[in-house]
């Protein structure tokens, strides 16, 4: 008698991947013949209807934390997923261990594969795969780079208790010299640490790992330890894909209309005014660019930020700016400086003369020993400065950083109140950045112009960073 072939596939639609798995089930055996897994940069709709282009397959289940909720095919919950996975690869564990791009769960497994309870982590974006992958870039390293040097340096302590805080050590231990290797294995032991302590609620210790973080051999070293058997399968990037795959072999074939798998819903948000409306009541001030002459007398300016270091040349008899630079940090604020000395030097072709050096930025104190000058002047100091400079009579300044964000108040001329954000990095440079870049695959540089041609802007959740990427993902 001839066997019946029955094909499925299974996606799981996460935080920062789209997993996919192809099954081909003939009598009693399933196999498994393909395996997808892709980056969808805050666009999963993109991702999954290329990967439904040219389909042949009709037993298709779709599973994952938010988006399975707006699509037409059929779904299910990832505890749902999970279990059909595991039964199917018949792993010995108690416990599994989710660690994903948003956020960690753990679920407890009975004696018959079932989950019988899960733990979630909280809302705080640290420890975070997507965490991790945005500090990295801060640093220009590449995930299995970051992995490697990680495994070779000397732990460097790191906060865990808040993303914010966590982003601070970094930048300050890059900024004062600490070796990217040792910053690096600080992140991968802090992403452990959270795993172990979210796993402390468990008696359970025969433990599978699965999610994108599993790759990373850096983490997963730091928890061997912590475990009396720890299993980290092939499978385990799409561990949920699998499990969706595995339902869709034997559910019914549904009829796809490929024009019609993504539900129109209504949003849940509120929404902004449009930005353009206030274009007339923002005024730009610049400063004057000349070439610079014969024997200019100059003054240097450097700011050492934790994301970009800027340079200018300013000559002192017109107040004029002759050179300027600015270019990223990545981690290593005196080779940044160079690099905007070199690029100042070859900005000016005749002989100058350059009376003074000023440092200022996160990164001041280091660059500022580098260079041998005593001008080393604070932040306040130095954006108070400039502000009166452009206008006498503004007194409020608000400074938007790559690290933090500031309120100064000037009076006189002088500053004479400040403040800062002191525990969450939503609404600064480099959450925007990063943001932008992990969720919506949009360079830094675009921002401004994309921002400006929306009409119905969303409302964000503004209370911390971690649940600003959650709406960003929802939206």
């Amino acid at each position: 008698m001839k066997g019946m072939e029955t094909q499925s596939l299974g996606i799981c639609i996460g935080a920062s991947t789209v997993s996919a798995v192809w099954l081909t089930k003939f009598n009693r055996n399933t196999l498994m013949t393909k395996t997808k897994c892709i980056p969808h940069h805050g666009n999963p709709k993109i991702v999954l209807l290329n990967l439904l282009e040219n389909n042949q397959i009709s037993n298709i289940t779709v599973t994952g934390r938010k988006f399975r909720s707006i699509v037409n095919l059929t779904t299910i919950s990832e505890p749902e997923a999970i279990e059909l996975a595991y039964g199917y690869l018949n792993y010995n564990a108690d416990i599994i261990i989710s660690i994903g791009g948003e956020n960690f769960i753990v679920y407890e497994i009975d004696s018959h594969g079932k989950i019988s309870k899960p733990y979630t982590g909280n809302k705080c974006a640290s420890g975070t795969g997507e965490f991790f992958l945005q500090q990295i870039k801060r640093m220009d390293l590449e995930p299995e780079e970051a992995a490697s040097l990680a495994s070779e340096g000397e732990i460097y302590n790191i906060s865990g208790r808040c993303s914010v805080f966590c982003k601070s050590d970094c930048t300050h231990a890059l900024n004062n010299g600490v070796a990217k290797s040792d910053v690096a294995a600080g992140l991968t032991k802090m992403m452990a640490q959270k795993i172990i302590e979210l796993t402390a609620k468990s008696h359970k210790r025969n433990a599978l790992i699965i999610g994108g973080v599993s790759n990373n051999k850096a983490v997963v070293n730091h928890l061997y330890d912590s475990f009396n058997n720890l299993t980290i399968p092939k499978e385990a990037s799409c561990f949920e894909a699998l499990g969706a795959a595995l339902y869709a072999v034997n559910t019914e074939t549904l009829a796809l209309d490929k024009n019609s798998i993504i539900r129109e819903g209504k949003s849940s948000f509120s929404f902004h005014n449009d930005l353009k409306s206030s274009a007339s009541e923002v005024v730009f001030k610049t400063i004057g660019r000349n070439e610079a002459e014969m024997n200019d007398e100059v003054i240097l300016g450097l700011d050492v930020g934790s994301t970009t270091t800027k340079a200018i040349l300013l000559r002192t008899n017109d107040n004029s700016l002759v050179a300027s630079e600015y270019l990223r940090t990545n981690g290593d604020p005196i080779a940044a400086s160079i690099e905007c000395y070199k690029s100042i030097s070859n900005q000016v072709d005749v002989p100058i003369n350059i009376i003074g050096l000023g440092v200022t930025g996160s990164g001041r104190y280091i660059s500022g020993l580098h260079a041998q000058t005593k001008v080393i002047i604070n932040e306040i100091i130095a954006h108070a400065t400039a502000t009166v400079f452009f206008d006498d009579q503004v007194d409020t300044i608000f400074e938007i950083g790559g690290q933090d964000a500031k309120y100064t108040y000037i009076t006189a001329g002088v500053p004479s109140d400040y403040a800062m954000n002191e525990a969450c990095s939503a609404g600064t440079g480099s959450f925007l950045e990063e943001a932008a870049k992990e969720s919506l695959d949009i360079d830094y540089k675009d921002i401004g112009e994309i921002a400006l041609k929306a009409e119905r802007a969303p409302n964000f959740n503004d209370q911390c960073s971690a649940f600003i990427s959650s709406d960003i993902k929802n939206a």
